[in-house]
């Protein structure tokens, strides 16, 4: 039951839409959603002043909209509370008896307080289990007055929400990083949080971003720039804006990939006349070829214990997915024999799912692949997805969709049941890359 409501989550992503299409410009398709619900209840947070009142409705119009959109709560209306429910409030059996019987399974109560010496406001609440009348803990959060704040305040509390009552790491507190193409020479690597909001431009470039690739803490980004002629890998520290050159050997480097450590890069240089798979430390240091079979061998990913690569490679006559001891050690084995295009491996964080890309009757589609019953499904119905990423608790995939000549980003619960797609007004969207919050 928990994993089921869980895996209705990635619909956060988009959540609050309505303030995130007037500001961006963004359009949204729910293409398919999940069915069970859990009734909840959230009661507005107690509050004071103007102050508290104002940051009150962020968070509450926040809150609901990712809740409500995950698809596995049903937000219940609730009855007139006089005073406000606050986080501190005293509970007995016939306080639970009551929210039971108004068919709540759960109710949040939360209390702002203002501090006007420090000029912070704190954001106390809890989660109680109204259908078996246990208190399932809070948080008390600071932060300083202001919308921004607020939201950010708003996805710690739907985190906490969320686990508390599913038993799955929510993830409402994480962002995505995506390149926006505007004609061929105006490309724009964007960074946004987890709900479309506070989107800024991290890079402008009058020659294509690709092949983008998160840190494990979010603090970095790796990519392929075009910008000195020819494909050479970056490192971007968001926090500063440096970047500093990762690989620039002769011919092409491209599709790097962090170890889950983040010491280790993987990436794919052409050097030595062949694509092959290397590693570096993650300044550029000791580099190491992994891959020596004379073939295409390209876009690599470390499974989630780091102990091996995914990668891709035409050694048998077409493109498959293979793996290799992440040191280099021993021989390949294959891991994809079903059809004959299979590609753009991303192994899932929790070790549990690896997806990719596959053909099916001319159409490239994204599909997940279970890799301990080894069940494969297909997720997506193309005609051109590429670019999987894992969310971070990797129960979600946001990948690029070609539609109607278009580029735009598509979401997807692993299980394929909830099913989303994102479009900005003027431009195209690709490389898509999910990431924590450092």
């Amino acid at each position: 039951m928990k994993l089921r409501y869980a895996l209705y989550l990635f619909l956060y992503f988009f959540s609050n839409l309505t303030g995130s299409l007037h500001a961006q410009s963004l359009s949204i398709e729910i293409t398919g959603v999940g069915q069970t619900q859990m009734p909840i209840a959230l009661a507005p947070f107690s509050a004071k002043n103007n102050k508290e009142y104002d940051f009150r409705k962020t968070l509450d119009d926040v809150i609901q909209a990712n809740l409500r959109r995950t698809g596995a709560f049903n937000l219940l209306p609730l009855p007139p509370q006089d005073p406000d429910l606050r986080h501190d409030l005293e509970l007995s059996p016939g306080f639970f008896d009551t929210w039971k019987n108004l068919g709540t399974h759960a109710l949040v109560v939360g209390t702002l307080e203002e501090r006007p010496k420090t000029k912070k406001i704190i954001t106390s609440f809890r989660v109680l289990d109204t259908l078996r009348s246990l208190d399932l803990g809070g948080l008390s959060l600071q932060s300083t007055h202001g919308t921004t704040e607020a939201r950010t305040v708003a996805h710690k509390v739907s985190d906490f929400i969320f686990e508390s009552l599913t038993g799955e790491p929510g993830f409402f507190s994480t962002r995505i990083a995506y390149v926006v193409r505007k004609n061929m020479s105006n490309h724009t690597l964007m960074i946004s949080d987890s709900d479309g909001f506070n989107e800024r431009p991290a890079l402008k470039s009058s020659t294509p971003i690709i092949s983008l690739a998160w840190s494990p803490k979010g603090d970095k980004l790796a990519y392929v720039s075009f910008e000195t002629g020819k494909p050479v890998i970056f490192i971007h520290r968001l926090s500063t804006g440096k970047r500093s050159i990762l690989a620039n050997y002769k011919g092409s480097n491209s599709s790097p990939a962090w170890s889950p450590d983040g010491k280790v890069l993987a990436f794919v240089l052409t050097k030595d006349g062949t694509s092959q798979i290397y590693t570096s430390s993650s300044v550029g240091e000791n580099l190491k070829r992994i891959t020596r079979v004379r073939a295409i061998n390209t876009e690599p990913s470390f499974s989630a214990d780091g102990s091996r690569i995914f990668y891709t490679s035409d050694q048998g006559g077409s493109p498959q997915i293979y793996s290799i001891n992440s040191q280099g050690v021993g021989r390949p084995k294959r891991i994809t024999f079903n059809r004959k295009y299979n590609a753009r491996p991303v192994a899932g964080p929790n070790g549990s799912f690896l997806s990719y890309v596959t053909q099916i009757d001319g159409k490239f589609v994204v599909a997940v692949r279970n890799l301990i019953s080894n069940e494969e499904r297909i997720l997506s119905r193309g005609p051109r997805d590429d670019s999987p990423s894992f969310a971070p608790n990797g129960n979600w995939l946001i990948f690029s969709s070609t539609i109607r000549g278009r580029e735009i980003l598509s979401a997807v619960s692993v299980d394929g049941k909830v099913k989303t797609r994102l479009s900005l007004e003027s431009g195209n969207i690709r490389s898509p890359a999910w990431g924590n919050i450092p």
